[in-house]
């Protein structure tokens, strides 16, 4: 299994030809984040590329498609694909979100939130142990930015979370802008929510852009991380430590050479705030 360590962007289409023409050592990124749907492939351009490009670059793989909190049984035909694919790449790790995003009948092509109750804690619990079980590794899954709350909610969405970590053993990607999209939307407190998450089963974090309307902050990824999403990005570190971190870019994607620079503020406001 690959080692992560320090910081990395999310690989893109976009992106393809900058890195197999050779990154500059001073901005190249440590590691590169792949979507897996986009290459749980049986050859092609996608996987011609990604072979180039992994011969200089770590790799984790993150997944759009689980819905391991979903009401329909779990895809295992997906799910072999998917430990093919990491049998094959040996990524430092496999995430996923935890929410739901299909039925019975159809992929939503959404990320839909959990209902923050006990029932849903065992429901959700039970599909994490059958995904490990067939990856053969921990799962680790991100935090989801959410726009509405359930009536039937029993705990915050921290407790939650440091439950289902602990009877699982799984892992997690701490998002710190859905943190941020969250709180405001809900009015809760992103510290709280840090403050809520054990420190040991974070395994990576995730920046990204918002879209502010005031009333409503949407989870975007289409603009450069906003300075109180940075902020918190630094309380994270002081709480969790330097933990790998990666910018997640998917609309609007700017040249490479942008986004490197602003991996680099990432890497400035984390030697601040280990320091």
């Amino acid at each position: 299994m690959t080692k992560i360590q320090g910081f990395g962007l999310g690989l893109r289409v976009e992106h393809y030809a900058a890195f197999e023409a050779g990154v500059d050592a001073d901005l190249r990124p440590d590691w590169l984040e792949i979507i897996s749907e986009n290459y749980m492939v049986p050859g092609g351009p996608p996987l011609a590329h990604l072979e180039r490009i992994r011969a200089d670059y770590p790799l984790v793989m993150h997944g759009v498609s689980l819905s391991v909190a979903g009401p329909a049984p779990l895809d295992l035909a997906y799910l072999r694909e998917l430990k093919d694919l990491a049998d094959h790449l040996q990524p430092g790790w496999v995430s996923d979100h935890l929410c739901w995003s299909a039925d019975a009948h159809s992929q939503l092509h959404d990320l839909l939130p959990v209902p923050l109750t006990r029932a849903a804690l065992d429901h959700v619990g039970s599909r994490i142990a059958q995904v490990q079980d067939i990856l053969g590794r921990p799962l680790v899954l991100e935090n989801v930015s959410s726009y509405v709350r359930f009536a039937a909610d029993e705990m915050t969405e921290w407790d939650f979370i440091a439950r289902l970590l602990k009877a699982t053993g799984a892992q997690m990607l701490l998002d710190v802008n859905n943190v941020y999209v969250s709180a405001r939307n809900h009015g809760f407190d992103a510290l709280a929510y840090l403050e809520g998450i054990p420190v040991e089963p974070v395994r990576q974090i995730h920046l990204a852009g918002h879209e502010d309307r005031g009333d409503l902050v949407i989870d975007t990824h289409d603009h450069p991380v906003r300075d109180e999403v940075w902020a918190l990005y630094q309380q994270a570190l002081r709480r969790f430590g330097p933990v790998p971190t990666m910018i997640e870019r998917d609309d609007r994607i700017p040249p490479l050479d942008s986004l490197l620079a602003e991996l680099n503020v990432a890497r400035r406001l984390a030697r601040e705030a280990l320091a």
